[in-house]
């Protein structure tokens, strides 16, 4: 059993607010993150697959096919993007 780990990051912004709480309690419990146009953060994702290696290519799943899926399926959907 071999596990491969890929790592990637990726940028995007979110906020935190309450609709129970006043202009100035959102401020003062959540900072920067009450921002109307949202807060930034920087994310690392991991990946992990777990399998047996091809007796042939000695792989459990071929990279460049793992970053495209990663991409696709995730980068392309949260990168840049307000998570609210």
């Amino acid at each position: 059993m071999v596990y491969l780990t890929r790592r990637t990051t990726f940028s995007a912004a979110h906020r935190l607010w309450s609709n129970y709480l006043t202009q100035e309690e959102n401020i003062a419990l959540y900072d920067k993150c009450a921002n109307p146009n949202g807060h930034g953060h920087n994310y690392v994702l991991e990946v992990t697959v777990r399998g047996t290696p091809d007796p042939h290519t000695g792989m459990v799943l071929n990279l460049t096919q793992l970053k495209q899926a990663i991409n696709e399926y995730v980068i392309a959907w949260v990168d840049h993007k307000h998570l609210n």
